[in-house]
């Protein structure tokens, strides 16, 4: 079976099982590891995976094709994007601004436009896209004025001597009061999509039970980060939405696409895909 996912802890903590053939009765995986801007824009061509690791906000481009699988990927609490500049301010300031973003097809992105929609008057932000691990130096220079961020640069910004405008996740979890849907897993409509959660839930177990197990192949695929920075990456994005994303999870996705599909932000679609 052909899989692809970030290099990311959480995802190299969540599939190590499976990857190393630790789970009885799962398929073999060929492992494709990429950013998940690359899977997004595979999964809604011509030339997706079995399963793949997408953002949730890539959904309605690609439901004809894949069914959501109810775990592995992530969603959570104060794990949300962040809004960074140099030197703080206000969100009214980001009117007419250079804003660098990870993806327009990311759970981040939508994130950010409907935050903005309430807190930047008359909008006008001048949108830029370029790879995440990019977006801290270009603020940091000049390149531009603001930076959309995930993953670990929640705890790195400082270093980069920037300061955080708005964290995305707490005005989230203030405006709706549920989790925040970040990185779904998805597999082809045409195969067992109960067999596969069963293979994904029965990894995040085997994770959690042997949480030292996975450390090596974390490391390998974790591009020269700290290892506590890495562990702090797990323990953030990997929790029980991981495990079963279940009715509250599912209330976040239909809250998050919802509002989107109503913004403009994505397609419409039917709602009722997410979860058959």
């Amino acid at each position: 079976m052909k899989i692809a996912f970030s290099p990311c802890p959480n995802d190299t903590f969540v599939f190590h099982a499976w990857v190393h053939g630790l789970i009885p009765g799962a398929p073999g995986l060929d492992v494709m590891y990429a950013d998940i801007d690359i899977t997004n824009t595979l999964a809604a061509g011509a030339n997706g995976l079995d399963v793949m690791k997408i953002s949730y906000a890539a959904l309605p481009w690609v439901l004809d094709k894949y069914a959501l699988v109810p775990c592995g990927g992530a969603l959570g609490r104060g794990n949300g994007p962040l809004v960074l500049t140099k030197s703080g301010g206000e969100p009214a300031e980001l009117a007419g601004k250079r804003v660098a973003v990870p993806s327009e097809r990311s759970t981040a992105y939508l994130l950010f436009r409907l935050w903005a929609a309430q807190r930047v008057p008359n909008g006008g932000l001048d949108i830029v896209v370029m790879p995440f691990h990019d977006i801290m130096p270009a603020v940091r220079d000049g390149a531009v004025d603001a930076g959309l961020v995930i993953h670990e640069a929640r705890f790195t910004y400082p270093s980069y001597g920037l300061s955080k405008l708005a964290d995305l996740g707490e005005w989230w979890e203030e405006d709706t009061g549920l989790p925040i849907p970040l990185g779904a897993i998805i597999a082809k409509r045409s195969l067992d999509k109960d067999a596969i959660a069963r293979w994904a839930r029965a990894s995040v177990e085997y994770a959690w039970a042997h949480p030292d197990a996975s450390r090596a192949y974390v490391m390998e695929h974790a591009q020269e980060m700290d290892p506590d920075v890495a562990k702090s990456h797990i323990e953030l994005y990997v929790n029980r939405f991981t495990a079963e994303l279940g009715e509250e999870g599912y209330a976040a996705v239909e809250a998050l696409l919802g509002r989107a599909a109503a913004e403009g932000l994505v397609p419409a679609f039917d709602m009722a895909l997410l979860r058959s």
